[in-house]
């Protein structure tokens, strides 16, 4: 029971440790946004690394997911014959869901580790410490351009994973299901309105700060060498994977069930 209890509170003082420390460098990024110089090159070339560089695996697992929802509501729609109502289906939970959860699942596996991994050898290297030498603060120089390029494209990801996917359920359903392709538009722009989409869009929005926040936050934190790095990684996408899921759960509950 003691040691229970000691492990139980080693835990509970790692979390708190964490959560300031991801609280104290958020407070840094924003400070830092504002704070000339703007080295707009650095937030552009992260823009293409996170957005133009994520787009086929985006596409494609975006467009695999719109068919699969619509191969496996039509299993259920067939037999009520309501086959045309899929395509509302498969367009609200693309925009409300399953568009930003699985881009930012994506980016957080593909782009959060590699910054994770970046910033930690940089720290094993103690090329963060040379930075300091020549006056260049870390956060501002790493961090801010990382930041602003998920906070930007993460959102641009998930706009263009919801067209992918819509479009996926639409081949299912004009191709196989014999839904007309006119009727399948009409259904899927009646079903969404303005709410669907910008809640959707403000999951991406802060699932991309949770993504940049938490892999930079890992890479300073990097201790032990290359092993170290592997650790943080690690850890780091554990972490994304789990804070993801959990705003998503209370944006939902925020947006459709407290302030409907």
């Amino acid at each position: 029971m003691k040691k229970f209890i000691i492990l139980l509170g080693a835990r509970v003082l790692s979390l708190l440790y964490f959560l300031g420390g991801l609280s104290y460098l958020a407070a840094q990024t924003f400070y830092w946004i504002f704070i000339p110089p703007f080295k707009k090159e650095r937030t552009f070339e992260q823009c293409k690394k996170v957005g133009v560089d994520s787009l086929a695996i985006v596409s494609l697992i975006a467009f695999f997911i719109g068919i699969i929802m619509a191969l496996q509501t039509a299993y259920q729609m067939q037999k009520l014959g309501s086959e045309m109502y899929i395509a509302s289906i498969v367009a609200l939970s693309m925009v409300r869901e399953f568009g930003p959860v699985i881009t930012a699942l994506i980016v957080a596996g593909r782009v959060g580790a590699s910054i994770t991994a970046e910033i930690g050898s940089m720290q094993v290297t103690e090329q963060i410490d040379a930075l300091q030498t020549l006056a260049t603060n870390p956060v501002k120089y790493l961090v801010v351009p990382r930041f602003l390029a998920l906070a930007i494209m993460a959102p641009i990801l998930t706009l263009y994973s919801n067209i992918i996917g819509i479009f996926g359920g639409y081949l299912i359903c004009v191709y196989k299901l014999g839904v007309s392709s006119g009727l399948y538009r009409h259904i899927t722009f009646s079903a969404l309105v303005y709410k669907d989409l910008f809640t959707g869009l403000i999951k991406a929005l802060s699932f991309g700060m949770i993504i940049a926040l938490v892999s930079c936050y890992e890479g300073f934190n990097v201790e032990g060498g290359a092993e170290g790095v592997g650790k943080a990684t690690a850890r780091a996408v554990v972490t994304m994977f789990i804070l993801i899921i959990a705003f998503d759960c209370l944006f939902t509950a925020l947006f459709y069930f407290i302030f409907p």
